[in-house]
């Protein structure tokens, strides 16, 4: 008897060593599983002066620090410590173009960025300034000049890759980022907004998009590269209000600059 309950004993001991070991991988898997970066987050990049964005998880929130200069050459480089390799005099397309008097400037941009995004109970509305970043860590404006007047006259300062500079040189996009769909496609990641919910270009499935396809918010739910499973997205179009509608679809996170 005492051999049949020695054995039984060893044989629980080893149950239990086994029960423990799998509980403790599964909560490392799991532990794990909540703080791994999402792969659609490794697409962010920065090249301008050799420096990268700093993007990594905290908590329920993927962070992105960035210095908000723009990776590609613009007319506003001019008279800053880029200029010698990123100045570019103005060669776009719009014959009505006008240089506005600001320069770009290095920034402290620090985006808190929901993992698991939740489409909201209300429409928040988009702040003037950064309401999201795109993928070269350069910020995203909404639909409206100071004032929240519409861009007719400001549209006229955009530099050929359809950005430019605020007061404080903050480099940002109203409106389609030419630079990173010219190189990355029509229909690619262009970034985030600061609800968690993608941007995408302005063609789906081989269609060019208008605000007439979309919902209020400038959006709609369905298959992307990035998810295959689907998700909300926003999309940019050639149209007003470009890239957002009434506001944020989902609950926003934080940006300090």
């Amino acid at each position: 008897m005492k051999n049949i309950y020695f054995s039984i004993s060893i044989a629980a001991v080893a149950i239990a060593f086994i029960s423990f070991s799998c509980s403790k991988d599964s909560a490392t898997a799991s532990s794990s599983t909540t703080t791994a970066l999402p792969d659609v987050f490794k697409k962010f990049a920065s090249t301008i002066q050799g420096t990268s964005l700093q993007v990594y998880v905290e908590g329920n929130y993927v962070v992105i620090k960035s210095n908000g200069l723009p990776d590609h050459k613009s007319p506003y480089y001019k008279g800053t410590q880029w200029a010698s390799s990123m100045y570019e005099a103005y060669n776009g397309s719009n014959s009505a173009w006008s240089q506005n008097p600001n320069t770009i400037a290095s920034q402290s941009l620090v985006f808190k960025i929901p993992i698991i995004p939740s489409k909201s109970s209300s429409a928040n509305d988009t702040p003037l300034g950064p309401m999201g970043v795109a993928i070269n860590g350069v910020a995203i404006f909404n639909q409206y000049a100071a004032g929240r007047v519409a861009l007719t006259s400001e549209i006229n300062s955009f530099d050929e890759y359809n950005g430019h500079p605020q007061n404080t040189g903050q480099y940002h996009y109203h409106v389609e980022p030419t630079f990173i769909t010219g190189n990355k496609g029509k229909d690619a990641l262009i970034g985030f907004l600061l609800d968690g919910y993608p941007v995408y270009g302005t063609t789906e499935n081989g269609k060019t998009l208008t605000s007439a396809d979309l919902d209020t918010y400038h959006g709609h739910t369905g298959v992307t590269a990035d998810y295959p499973s689907g998700i909300y997205h926003y999309h940019i179009t050639a149209d007003a209000p470009y890239i957002n509608g009434v506001g944020f679809y989902g609950t926003p996170g934080t940006v300090t600059q």
